[in-house]
């Protein structure tokens, strides 16, 4: 990797969802002493080469955040900025906000307070290799597939399976194609990953070797909080 000093990465934290499934809004809940989305927040800011972070969130809870951030000692640019009706047009909004001169953008789901920052550094190189990076898990668990039922109808071989986390991190130039296409076509994804393949970009997976699930239940907040972000 070039050194830190000479990369310009901006990033973006995709905190806009609505948390139906978890009663109340997951970014602010506690994971110990700190909130789920500070988390994030301070594995970003420990990395020097993001020069700026760009955090799209419910305009409800804008001001919360705000105040968060403002407590926050960090010579790390932060932006807040309104979320979108779905996951891509509230990483399209993050997008317009980014450094225009930067290298590389990279996008983390802020409810994944478990990123570790030499996971982050592991996925920048990568993508300075192959364009186009992300962090992931192979797959242990046996996979099958149901009817509408439940009721088991086969299995899936899980050799060539993945699951899927963040940060994804791309060059410039690849995101915002990718996006402006998908945009356009009026196409849905879930993750960066799925916008940058459907412009037929490859993408390199990088083993997280650090467990980074999603909070997405309340037991979740029951997990031990990360020790590296201290």
């Amino acid at each position: 990797m070039k050194q830190e000093a000479d990369i310009n990465v901006s990033a973006i934290l995709v905190a806009g969802g609505s948390s139906i499934r978890m009663g109340f809004d997951k970014t602010f809940a506690k994971l110990g002493e700190r909130s789920v989305i500070e988390h994030s927040i301070q594995a970003f800011i420990k990395c020097p080469f993001i020069k700026n972070l760009i955090i799209v969130i419910n305009e409800n809870t804008a001001p919360q955040l705000r105040d968060l951030v403002d407590k926050i000692k960090t010579n790390t640019e932060i932006k807040i900025v309104a979320g979108g009706t779905t996951r891509k047009n509230s990483v399209s909004n993050g997008l317009n906000e980014i450094n225009q001169n930067c290298d590389f953008v990279a996008i983390h789901d802020g409810a994944r307070p478990w990123i570790n920052p030499k996971q982050i550094i592991r996925v920048l190189e990568q993508a300075e290799k192959f364009g186009a990076a992300a962090s992931g898990r192979p797959v242990t668990d046996t996979i099958k597939k149901c009817n509408n039922n439940s009721i088991v109808t086969g299995s899936i071989s899980r050799e060539e399976l993945w699951a899927m986390e963040t940060p994804q991190i791309f060059s410039r130039e690849i995101i915002t194609e990718a996006y402006s296409e998908i945009l356009k076509e009026g196409i849905e994804v879930t993750d960066e990953v799925s916008a940058v393949m459907h412009c037929g970009k490859p993408v390199k997976i990088v083993h997280n070797e650090w467990k980074n699930p999603k909070v997405t239940f309340p037991e979740d907040l029951k997990i031990r909080p990360p020790s590296y972000h201290d």
